[in-house]
């Protein structure tokens, strides 16, 4: 029973390291964004989304990445057994972001298999929402969690390769 949330803002890396560990270790990828949106970027309404995301985090093996609502978060943090936590500073997952933006129509870079590019400015403001007034309880909560709970926290983009480079690893 394996179950590991990664968590953190937008464009830090959530959908990569997932991709990883879950081709590393044979765990079934969830994308909260995937449980979260409808095509056209408009919200699931929160019945459905609850439903979607109680049903993803009740299996017993998985690897969960991404945000979702606010108050999902205490349940898949709590469900996990392991957390990595991305948190970076703001203006690396600024950067990042506008680095995707620009490569949307170019790439395969399309968060949730979304056909339509999300909207810059609100992504944007999403981002400082979530960096202001999101992440200081979302690292309260990890680090209050069970000591047997591992915490991986990453905070700069050499910390994340370094984690990247040890599941690459692992998988040889």
């Amino acid at each position: 029973m394996t179950r590991i949330a990664i968590i953190g803002n937008a464009a830090g890396g959530k959908s990569t390291l997932a991709s990883k560990i879950s081709a590393a270790r044979g765990l079934p990828r969830i994308e909260v964004d995937k449980l979260l949106w409808e095509p056209g970027w408009k919200l699931a309404p929160s019945d459905v989304y609850e439903t979607r995301h109680s049903a993803a985090i009740a299996e017993d093996k998985w690897v969960i990445e991404g945000l979702g609502s606010q108050g999902s978060i205490p349940a898949r943090i709590s469900r996990a057994t392991e957390i990595v936590l991305i948190d970076l500073p703001l203006w690396v997952h600024f950067a990042l972001a506008a680095e995707r933006q620009a490569r949307w129509h170019r790439e395969d870079m399309r968060p949730a298999g979304m056909d339509e590019e999300p909207p810059t400015m609100a992504l944007f403001r999403t981002m400082w929402e979530v960096d202001q007034h999101w992440l200081p309880t979302i690292r309260e909560l990890c680090g209050n969690t069970e000591e047997s709970k591992k915490l991986t926290r990453l905070c700069s983009l050499e910390e994340i390769d370094a984690y990247s480079l040890q599941i690459d690893r692992a998988e040889k």
